[in-house]
């Protein structure tokens, strides 16, 4: 199991656009998010063990927080050519066994994903009422194996501070997952490595 690291974007980068069809072929956009207290983005895939690991745990933050006033939105970036299981039919299933309650984009050109620097699924991003970024970074400590409870306190405690108008800490730590699936030719310079 291949474990890529979070780029972890400058932290106060405005949230770039994004404009993609969800699981129903609505086309689901930045500006759908106007008025709300801030704004996750959360890269994700059907296939990647280290999604499937807090698969319920993300369900669970969707449902508390978009209550709550956040703007909640999973972008899969994957080349579905080489990984049929994350195609669009299939995140349609995801969708419904997973119970994600928010829109799960897909991202077929992937320059969203590489507008963002997403290296990881599942990578998460996090910005204020004002579009900054205050946040990227694991959703929890836990992965797959290594025993500790998902909990999303990480991703957690920033939502909160974000809703409370509190400064989000600057300690953070990358997310770790399988690394997005690039078609050939599309790699960003980034996600290259040295």
């Amino acid at each position: 199991m291949a474990r890529t690291p979070s780029t972890m974007l400058p932290l106060g980068t405005e949230a770039p656009h994004f404009s993609l069809p969800d699981t129903n072929g609505k086309t689901v956009s930045t500006h759908d998010f106007d008025g709300s207290r801030g704004l996750l983005v959360a890269f994700i895939c059907n296939h990647c063990p280290f999604v499937k690991h807090i698969r319920e745990g993300l369900a669970e933050f969707g449902r508390d927080y978009l209550k709550r006033g956040l703007g909640v939105v999973a972008i899969n970036s994957n080349d579905i050519d080489r990984y049929p299981a994350d195609s669009p039919e299939m995140m349609a299933r995801e969708v419904e066994e997973a119970g994600y309650p928010f829109p799960y984009l897909y991202d077929e050109s992937q320059q969203v994903a590489a507008a963002y620097r997403a290296a990881c699924t599942p990578d998460f991003f996090l910005f204020d009422e004002d579009g900054k970024l205050v946040y990227r970074g694991q959703f929890d400590g836990s992965r797959p194996g290594n025993d500790v409870p998902v909990t999303g306190e990480d991703l957690r405690a920033a939502a909160d501070a974000v809703l409370e108008g509190r400064p989000v800490s600057e300690d953070q730590t990358p997310s770790l997952g399988c690394n997005i699936k690039w078609k050939p030719g599309n790699t960003p310079a980034y996600a290259k490595g040295p």
